[in-house]
């Protein structure tokens, strides 16, 4: 059919003799369609997507002139069926997909159909960077040794994922040992437009990660979705998103000498969270915004997760055109995208009164401060010299109020290193997972009396609260920025200069985004001073930021265990929720790489790096902060290093060259995968007993409460990554298979069996059921724990028990419901536990959705209800009713709560599935299944 805005298909001659043809959005506006150029710029994007694929069927042109006409302040009731120009994976998330997608291909076989009617229609980047962990570090064997730990432990998903990429057309495999997806992403794979049927248009993607919005930085229109929606924009399905409210940042002035991107993000972090940006676009404009690099742009963007909006965007102007050819994009292509973004007038950084933003924030930026941020929540900063007081205030302060329950006289005891548990001294000779404790260590004597007015000495041979165990320069938040990169290098050469050393106890590592990083820490000199302190390479991954920082020495989990101490992790990441870091370090912050040398070199948390010194340095004088912080003319003096486009071009063009460990994966071949026998990969569960036909939906009667939980329930701790251990029961079903105990790798590694993250689902050892009575101390038990007719079990096993008595059951949940990482096993777990519903004070934007996608109900309370307000204590029958009369976005509908006692009562629930396309979605049994059938079908 005719295009119904053929007229605004134009043709754009460039400079060197080349002629663009695309979709013009300034002729859009020209026909009256609305005032296009007045919009956010990333409306205007999206807007361009909408105008494109406008076929009267998925998209109709009244989507594109309700978008063209977008207002400020509206009511958000319509849907914007956005179509991206690729899709990116990482490994933990994208192996499930890969998955289901083997087995729809393997339902077509089983229908008598071809099977390559399953086949990604926009092309697919999986960069592996999840599953390599810091099991050596502080040695120069770390890199090769930690690599070939991965290979060990991840064969079967690597041979799976190379099956993948002869199976599929579109789908590339970045393999281990490059980098992290967004800086690969960032660095490599983003290039400004795309070109499909001789049209060309902006670079526009959605990521199996929530923080792909770092792409934001680069002026990229992004974000992260979980694994199953990410699957139907592989599979052509648009991506139905609310009509959002766009918030505009107004940055001004410079920030001040000393100061870091990572501290800017922190404090943005702080400050749009409180302001309640989640759902929206967030879009940065103004004078302070222009002077950013794109490097520093998108390690705010990389944050929005954070600070809950669905983008943290900022327009393209002549700083992204200056990261390009400092990568090592062709000039070719930098000149096509300059003339494209100004012939659609997206190009420059808007100034006040540019563009009606739904509201406007400003934010000085001489006003930022050095920052870290936790011990729990990357939103809850804490600025630098006020650290030791925040961590004395939170150790006596009650769990429920975000401390540690703690008895103030005990913040300065110390304790014996307890050898296996029993209480002995550890050896000085004794190996602590690669560090040797028999080498010359310069004790850090802290003058600054402790609160009963004794000093002590932060040695090798006992361990105290607040104490910092691990201390990891990794994530793709900083790694990604070479000023704080290069800040922390230099921080290091002058430490070591100073004759200050780290800890042995504490693990040190380096996991840069790329290595590219390592190649600019060597041209500069800084790789060898930031290994003297440890912080050798470890690896080319998330590692700590993700949970695979690996284990601590035995003798150290023995002493935080037998004395219950508070001990800390400080890292460069986004992410530092409970349990995430290490199951036994309870305070975990977030900090710049030069921040987190710093504390290593202090060796505690409970410090004011503002007026304490970090140690005493080899003239025996204290060295303070202050004394090896680098200055911002050194860091401008070594930046030409980061930005080598020969370097850039050299390290991405070929994968596999001198990669032995991967060119050694052999692999299946063939378009339908055999699905051999594995503990990693199995066949999904999805699509048994897949038919044609859809069920029809029911109300929900007679449930049960599975587990009721506070706010902030992270998709950590529904789906925890990390490790896990015999008595979970995760690891009984590995046990039963003949598996030993080191061979288990972390949830994360085996999100491709589904038997394993079934039994991992609200398995995190710090979730709080408040179904479980409380203790005398007041406390809750943690743990992936319930009731099953009144006595303590597993949530999987209480599960399992309702599934096979035909019994549906609900979780109830407080305030931001899913937050964190875009998790689709959160959701996938969830419904093959047999919940039907979520009830929830308010939902995180990308749960929320993997919910629906999933065929599972989130509810929503009105007003100022609650679990508790209601008195709902978990021995209750629920039933929902209106669901069958037929659903709509955001209609009410009725929970009859029915108690032991017989009485009953009746609480209003607002669905939260927001659009047509997710009551289709549900309606279908999910978004699995729906797909499938229109594949199927054609």
């Amino acid at each position: 059919m005719r295009h119904p805005y053929a007229a605004t298909r134009q043709t754009l001659p460039l400079s060197d003799g080349r002629a663009l043809d695309y979709f013009s959005l300034l002729s859009l506006e020209a026909a009256g369609i609305g005032p296009v150029s007045t919009l956010p710029i990333s409306i205007r994007i999206v807007l361009e997507s909408v105008l494109r694929h406008c076929d009267g069927l998925k998209v109709t042109p009244e989507h594109v002139r309700a978008l063209a006409n977008w207002q400020p302040a509206a009511e958000r009731h319509g849907e914007i069926p956005f179509t991206v120009a690729r899709v990116i994976l990482q490994d933990f998330t994208g192996v499930p997909l890969l998955a289901d997608l083997a087995a729809m291909r393997s339902v077509a076989t089983e229908m008598r159909l071809d099977p390559r009617r399953i086949e990604p229609l926009v092309p697919v980047d999986l960069v592996v960077d999840h599953s390599v962990m810091v099991d050596e570090f502080a040695s120069p064997q770390a890199l090769r040794h930690n690599m070939e730990h991965e290979f060990a432990r991840n064969r079967e998903r690597y041979q799976f994922m190379k099956w993948g990429m002869q199976a599929f057309n579109t789908f590339k495999v970045v393999p281990p040992g490059i980098g992290i997806v967004h800086q690969v992403n960032l660095e490599y794979l983003f290039h400004g437009l795309r070109e499909h049927d001789g049209v060309v248009f902006p670079d526009t993607l959605v990521g199996t990660d929530s923080h792909t919005t770092m792409i934001n930085g680069a002026g990229v229109v992004g974000w992260g979705v979980g694994g199953i929606e990410a699957e139907a924009a592989m599979l052509g399905q648009p991506v139905y998103l609310l009509t959002p409210d766009v918030v505009g940042v107004e940055l001004d002035g410079q920030l001040a000498e000393g100061i870091t991107a990572t501290d800017l993000v922190l404090t943005l972090t702080q400050m749009l969270r409180h302001e309640k940006v989640v759902g929206c676009f967030v879009e940065f404009f103004g004078a302070g915004s222009a002077s950013l690099s794109v490097t520093d742009r998108a390690t705010i963007a990389n944050m929005a997760p954070e600070y809950g909006a669905t983008m943290g965007f900022f327009p393209v102007d002549d700083n992204t055109l200056t990261y390009m050819r400092g990568t090592g994009r062709r000039e070719a292509d930098i000149l096509a995208f300059e003339s494209y973004f100004k012939a659609q007038g997206l190009f420059g950084m808007p100034k006040s009164g540019d563009i009606a933003y739904s509201r406007t924030l400003q934010l000085d930026l001489a006003s930022v401060t050095p920052s870290l941020a936790g011990p729990k929540r990357p939103q809850d900063r804490i600025g630098l010299a006020a650290m030791r007081d925040n961590f004395t205030h939170l150790f006596s302060t009650p769990t429920a109020e975000n401390g540690f329950n703690k008895a103030p006289a005990d913040l300065a005891r110390r304790y014996p290193l307890s050898l296996h548990g029993n209480g002995q001294s550890a050896d000085s000779s004794q190996r602590l997972q690669g560090k040797s404790l028999a080498r010359d260590v310069v004790e850090m004597v802290d003058n600054r009396p402790t609160p009963d007015h004794t000093p002590y000495t932060n040695g090798q041979d006992d361990l105290g609260h607040g104490d910092i165990l691990i201390a990891a320069i990794t994530s793709c938040t900083n790694t990604s920025n070479p000023g704080v990169m290069l800040a922390a290098g230099l921080l290091a050469q002058k430490a070591v200069t100073k004759g200050l050393q780290v800890n042995p106890r504490i693990k040190t590592s380096l996991a840069p985004g790329s290595r590219v990083v390592t190649a600019y820490l060597e041209a500069a000199g800084l790789l060898a001073p930031l290994a003297k302190l440890g912080f050798a390479l470890a690896a080319y991954g998330c590692t700590t930021c993700i949970g695979n920082a690996g284990d601590l020495s035995p003798e150290l989990n023995n002493t935080i265990s037998r004395y219950d101490l508070v001990c800390a992790a400080v890292l460069s990441g986004n992410r530092n929720f409970e349990a995430r870091i290490h199951p036994n370090l309870r305070a975990n912050y977030l900090a710049s790489p030069p921040l987190v040398v710093a504390f290593a070199i202090a060796g505690r948390v409970n410090i004011d790096l503002t007026r304490e010194p970090l140690g005493t340095g080899k003239d025996s004088q204290p060295v303070y902060l202050r004394d090896i912080w680098p200055e911002s003319g050194e860091i401008a003096a070594l930046m030409a290093t980061a930005f080598d486009p020969d370097t850039f071009r050299r390290l991405y063009a070929d994968f596999t060259r001198d990669h032995d460990l991967w060119n050694e994966i052999s692999a299946p071949q063939g378009e339908t995968y055999p699905w051999p026998a594995s503990s990693y990969i199995a066949r999904p569960p999805f699509f048994d007993g897949f038919s044609m036909q859809e069920k029809p939906v029911t109300d929900i009667r007679n449930a049960r409460a599975l587990l009721l939980l506070g706010d902030s329930v992270t998709t950590d701790h529904i789906s925890p990554a990390g490790s896990f251990g015999e008595t979970t029961p995760a690891g009984q079903y590995l046990l039963s298979l003949g598996l030993k105990r080191a061979d288990f790798n972390s949830y994360g590694s085996r999100r491709g069996n589904h038997e394993v993250m079934l039994r991992g689902t609200f398995a995190n050892v710090r979730i709080k059921n408040m179904m479980l009575p409380a203790k005398d101390d007041g406390s809750r038990t943690e743990g992936g724990y319930t009731l099953l007719d009144g006595m303590q079990t597993s949530v999987y096993e209480a599960a399992m028990a309702w599934q096979q008595r035909g019994i549906a059951t609900l979780v109830f949940a407080g305030e931001e419901y899913g937050t964190g990482s875009s998790r689709d096993w959160a959701a996938k777990g969830s419904q093959l536990l047999g919940i039907r519903a979520v009830i929830a004070r308010s939902f995180e934007r990308i749960h929320r959705s993997n919910l629906v996608g999933m065929g599972v109900l989130p509810l929503q309370f009105t007003g100022d209800d609650s679990w508790q307000s209601l008195g709902i204590q978990g021995d209750e029958s629920f039933t929902i009713e209106g669901i069958a009369q037929g659903l709509a976005p955001q209609q009410m509908l009725s929970l009859i709560m029915t108690r032991p006692d017989g009485s009953s009562a009746h609480i209003p629930l607002r669905c939260r599935i927001d659009t047509p396309i997710e009551v289709d979605y549900y309606r279908a049994g999910g978004i699995l299944p729906f797909v499938l059938r229109g594949l199927l079908s054609n």
